[in-house]
């Protein structure tokens, strides 16, 4: 080691009292940690002691803390460097969505046979599907800007995930950098997973060093790739499957087939198994041949993913909810194991809900602890018949709630002697207020509303959940400890905290500066939040995040929202007729949401939201020159041309609304043949009509 190299701590210039130095500073210690990254992590020849390199790095987090625009394009953000509190959030430019799920032979067809209709292709069209093994992993995203490596980031919430980047940087399955012939822009998406041989020795060196060890690979996979410190993360032996793409500057290819040929000889490691499938048959034997193999297999897989082959086609069938059309999971069977009942719980959720929860003697089911398991309702405990002190068998499929499916009786269909039968709850447990069934409901609910402690813990965890607010530092312990001690009542409160509660957060048994600045961090951080997710942290009644994207793409802004939701009070109003008319909201849904913003307390929780955050509204699809942008469709008739569904997401794609019925509303309506009392009263209103061939010369864009 040279002399120049052989810093120490004393050595460290003193910290700077003005920006202009700082930033110096941080430029000359930012050269020196690239250059001693570069001769660790590309030339495995390290140019100085672990201590001087952290004394260096500690000093750029340090005024990263005093000027926090220094953090832009810092060693502390790339590769081989451990960010210094948490992860950093990565917005997705293409979300990473969930697949529906396949369990049988009639589901597979019932999938290719959608996919027919949505592209109104005959019964007997071929559909050609790639089949890859589904691996029990963790999604990962990895950017590549210019050929090299930026990011890597999870999945998170699908629209977020969190910053791995220095993590990935010893997987050898991931190339960090791609060659010339790459686009500019590629985003490589896949799994990581730890291979069954590479996890048992992880388990016995832990066993033996008094380390934690893993109730399976998939656990350690997680728990290794998401280490604060990037160091733990390079010495376990975690490996990449490639398998699709995100946001790319110019196309790769025409075929799922020809993108997994074409990365892997990039250096990217694609699944051996993956088979190219052309019927509902083909599909089926392929299934049965990897349940075969599963159990032989070096790596843990849950099932099979089948993506339809043609991108032009993938492009075509788009997105319904947070899933593509064009790909589906076939699943194993859910893994099962017997055990006993030892009580049956209640648990109240943020609607009020009253769920019996089984607490059973443990059981190891699909390589995890299994000591609590769902059931559902009371019709549920009726259709089983389960008493406490059942043997009962208990189900787990993937990252599925375990469930009771079956009661074990003796021969003589009895229950065991010291077995007692379940009497299921008239008031709630929680706050003793009576709960009832409504007509045409499998649930109970406490009718307590939010004198309900466990709904407004449950309301307040859901909203700093991360698929809501997502807030470092705020999970549900102390969400429940802030308000038994009074301080969280309200999610107002929540961004109060450290201006009412500061001082008394940080001399808490187990915070102290540090967790409480993050905790701070984490709440300033979600100051500015989207209508969508703002709509949904509400926790209203049948709000999911799909609905509650919905209700912000067609209304924009919090205040065209609130207005409309507030008009739609009075029966047969335009605003409730509007409401209704929104694709996939019915009258149930309406009700809820215009029953919440009828509540005095809910609209006081808006009104003190809305003083205290940024919401911002929903931008329109960037779309140039396009005539349907901001309009309103109604398609009717028999189309021919087209399926409805088709030419619904194509509308929607290009930032038009399209409604169930003609209003005066209504900017167009594209009638097929036999096109009945919509297309007599679009006339009536004067709205335009369209033949199929109209539309399709309308939204022509090329």
């Amino acid at each position: 080691m040279s002399a120049e190299h052989a810093s120490n701590m004393s050595e460290l210039p003193e910290l700077p009292s003005s920006s202009t130095e700082a930033r110096k500073q941080h430029a000359e210690i930012s050269e020196r940690i690239r250059s001693y990254n570069e001769a660790y992590h590309v030339n495995d020849d390290p140019l100085v002691s672990d201590a001087t390199y952290d004394a260096l790095f500690n000093r750029l987090i340090e005024l990263e803390s005093h000027y926090p625009t220094l953090k832009k394009n810092s060693p502390t953000q790339e590769v081989g460097a451990a960010p210094a509190e948490g992860f950093a959030k990565v917005k997705h430019a293409r979300p990473m969505l969930s697949l529906g799920n396949a369990f049988s032979r009639e589901d597979i067809v019932d999938f290719l046979a959608r996919i027919r209709r949505f592209l109104n292709l005959t019964a007997h069209s071929p559909v050609e599907v790639v089949g890859e093994p589904k691996i029990d992993g963790l999604s990962l995203s990895l950017r590549y800007e210019n050929r090299q490596l930026v990011t890597a980031a999870t999945r998170g919430d699908g629209s977020e995930g969190e910053d791995v980047t220095a993590n990935v940087a010893h997987i050898d399955d991931i190339p960090k950098t791609l060659p010339d012939d790459a686009p500019d822009v590629v985003e490589i998406r896949g799994e990581v997973y730890m291979a069954r041989s590479a996890f048992q020795k992880l388990n016995a060196t832990q066993a033996e060093t008094g380390g934690k060890t893993f109730a399976n690979p998939r656990n350690a996979a997680a728990g290794s790739l998401r280490q604060l410190d990037p160091s733990i993360s390079a010495k376990r032996p975690l490996r990449f499957f490639a398998y699709s793409f995100g946001e790319l500057s110019e196309s790769l290819a025409q075929t799922q087939w020809n993108f997994l040929q074409k990365v892997e000889g990039w250096g990217f490691v694609t699944n051996p198994l993956t088979r190219l499938l052309h019927n509902a048959d083909d599909i089926m034997a392929f299934y049965d041949e990897l349940a075969t193999q599963r159990p032989d297999l070096d790596y843990d897989i849950d099932g099979i993913v089948y993506k339809v082959n043609d991108f032009e086609l993938q492009l075509r069938l788009g997105f319904v909810s947070r899933s593509p059309r064009w790909a589906i999971a076939h699943k194993f069977p859910a893994e099962k194991a017997r055990t006993r009942i030892k009580a049956i719980d209640i648990q109240v959720g943020r609607t009020g809900a009253l769920t019996p929860v089984a607490r059973l003697e443990p059981v190891t089911v699909g390589g995890v602890v299994v000591s609590n398991a769902t059931l559902h309702n009371r019709d549920e405990i009726d259709r089983l018949g389960v008493w406490v002190g059942d043997l009962v068998v208990v189900q787990r499929a993937g990252d599925v709630i375990p469930q009771v499916v079956e009661v074990i009786l003796d021969e003589d269909g009895n229950h065991p002697n010291d077995a007692t039968p379940y009497e299921f709850p008239t008031e709630c447990p929680k706050c003793g207020s009576h709960a009832m069934r409504e007509e045409g409901e499998a649930v109970t609910r406490c009718t307590g509303g939010l004198i309900c402690p466990a709904q407004a813990v449950e309301r307040l965890k859901h909203f700093v959940s991360r698929t809501a607010f997502d807030i470092d530092g705020l999970g549900a312990k102390n969400v429940e400890a802030f308000f038994e001690l009074g301080w969280l009542k309200s999610p107002g409160d929540i961004f109060r905290l450290e201006s009412d509660h500061g001082d008394a957060i940080r001399k808490l048994e187990g915070w102290g500066e540090k967790s409480a600045t993050k905790l701070f961090d984490g709440i300033n951080e979600r100051r500015t939040i989207g209508l969508d997710k703002f709509i949904y942290a509400l926790g209203i009644r049948q709000i999911g995040q799909a609905t509650a994207k919905l209700l912000a793409r067609h209304y924009g802004s919090l205040a065209e929202w609130r207005s409309a939701m507030v008009a739609a009070n009075e029966a047969d109003s335009e605003a409730l007729r509007e409401l209704i008319n929104i694709d996939q909201i019915g009258p149930g849904v309406a009700k809820d949401l215009i029953e919440f913003m009828a509540e005095d307390h809910n609209r006081e929780v808006l009104d003190d939201l809305q003083g205290l955050l940024t919401i911002t509204d929903v931008e329109a699809p960037q779309v140039s020159d396009n005539p349907v942008n901001g309009k309103t469709v109604v398609f009717t008739g028999k189309l021919e041309l087209f399926s409805r569904n088709e030419a619904k997401v194509k509308a929607e794609s290009l930032g038009a609304k399209v409604a169930g019925s003609v209003s005066a509303k209504t900017d167009y309506l594209v009638a097929g043949p036999g096109a009945g009392s919509k297309l007599k009263k679009a006339e009536e209103l004067g709205v335009t009509v369209l033949d199929e061939q109209g539309w399709l010369d309308l939204i022509a864009t090329e």
